[in-house]
């Protein structure tokens, strides 16, 4: 059996297809299933058994001679939640009680970490784990992340193989349950769908002109297919940068997202919010060697072949989810 924390989720529900379309179908499903509008992210997918998440450490104590492998997808992911107490029980204690049972039970682990850890980006991009500790997040969330990946290196007893995952931004479908927190080329569909325009935050920084603020969009189809190379793989444990390892401007990604959905260009700028202003990252670009070093050689999508991918097959199709 191959748990997926998280199942009902953007990338836990897209894992899931991956999984099956490769022809695991005993997938335990770990996650809060109340959530009316995640429910259709798990129509048609093959589940062996859905747990809740607050019940999943007994699950798991009970049927660890079944468990094969465990992917951690599972995480409360607002960057604008200032709850520390919660993310700590949620991000970070959660993380450790699935790292102490995968050591106690010999069972792999891959977990979400974050590149919200990597804050401004004032100490680069690169995942070299001595160079963690000096990494300073912009908000709770990065720092829930951060403390755990921290933790974990510290560690004298491991799993015998981990990996944690420094998403970049991803995007793709069975995200539109996200709100807010959706990818911004989501955001753009939407927007142009209703307006024809879209409208971006103007640049407060001298180095970049308006819209060339940039970005390493990562497509989630690549996120799912490095998960289960590493599924495979169960050697060179670490932190691993994912994403792209392209960084691209906001205005190329809605450049696009019109040409994908057949619409003229029409882009304008606003004020980024003073509230967010001093803490907005104007680059992020993953350094992809060290995934690259250990033998993960297919090649990511362009930020162009993703977004016309995602919004032709499944944005324009609406109920469509992956």
């Amino acid at each position: 059996m191959i748990i997926v924390t998280g199942a009902a989720g953007f990338i836990g529900s897209c894992l899931i297809s991956k999984l099956n379309q490769e022809n695991f179908n005993a997938i335990i499903a770990v996650d809060r299933f109340g959530i009316e509008e995640k429910k259709r992210n798990l129509s048609g997918k093959k589940v062996k058994e859905y747990i809740e998440r607050d019940v999943f450490m007994d699950w798991l104590d009970k049927n660890q001679e079944e468990v094969e492998f465990i992917f951690h997808m599972g995480a409360k992911t607002d960057t604008a939640e200032f709850d520390t107490e919660l993310l700590e029980k949620m991000n970070t204690q959660y993380t450790k009680d699935i790292w102490t049972r995968c050591i106690q039970y010999q069972i792999p682990l891959v977990y979400a970490s974050s590149a919200a850890t990597y804050g401004l980006g004032e100490h680069g991009y690169e995942d070299t784990e001595s160079k963690i500790p000096a990494l300073k997040p912009l908000n709770p969330y990065g720092q829930s992340k951060q403390d755990f990946d921290l933790w974990a290196i510290a560690q004298e007893q491991k799993p015998f193989f981990w990996a944690g995952l420094k998403f970049f931004n991803v995007y793709g479908p069975n995200e539109y349950h996200k709100g807010r927190m959706a990818s911004v080329i989501w955001h753009a569909f939407q927007q142009i769908s209703k307006t024809d325009a879209m409208k971006l935050f103007r640049s407060h920084n001298p180095d970049f002109k308006d819209g060339e603020q940039m970005r390493d969009f990562v497509y989630v189809k690549d996120v799912v297919e490095v998960c289960y190379f590493l599924m495979h793989h169960r050697k060179n444990a670490g932190i691993y940068n994912l994403g792209s390892g392209q960084a691209r401007t906001f205005l190329d990604l809605t450049r696009a997202t019109f040409k994908a959905m057949d619409k003229e260009e029409r882009i304008s700028f606003i004020d980024t919010p003073k509230d967010i202003r001093d803490k907005y990252q104007y680059f992020t670009e993953a350094t992809m060697d060290k995934l690259k070093d250990i033998g993960y050689k297919k090649d990511f999508y362009t930020l162009e072949e993703g977004v016309e991918d995602y919004v032709q097959k499944y944005l324009m199709q609406d109920l469509k989810v992956y």
